[in-house]
């Protein structure tokens, strides 16, 4: 399972432990909520440390491999897909 997949469900998780702890209290449903959102968040925060920064190592990568793509398809359309070090003959260079 993905580490994006892990954290969103963890955060949803949070969210719903804290809307039924709040639900046996007297207040408006919307305040209730609004609550909830508030302490899931902070809660999260802390209890999904871990899962949120190897999220964010996997969405660094992902980011990394897409620009080396693109810079590649840039390169291959400007004409230029030879191996660096290399002249358009496949000579290398002196």
């Amino acid at each position: 399972m993905s580490a994006a997949v892990k954290y969103t469900v963890g955060r949803i998780g949070l969210f719903v432990v804290v809307v039924l702890a709040l639900w046996p209290v007297e207040m408006n449903i919307f305040l209730k909520l609004m609550l909830a959102l508030v302490f899931s968040a902070a809660a999260s925060f802390f209890l999904l440390r871990g899962w949120r920064n190897e999220m964010a190592e996997e969405m660094a990568v992902a980011a990394e491999r897409r620009r080396a793509e693109k810079e590649r398809l840039r390169s291959a359309l400007a004409g230029d897909d030879q191996p660096a070090g290399e002249e358009p003959g496949g000579q290398p260079r002196s």
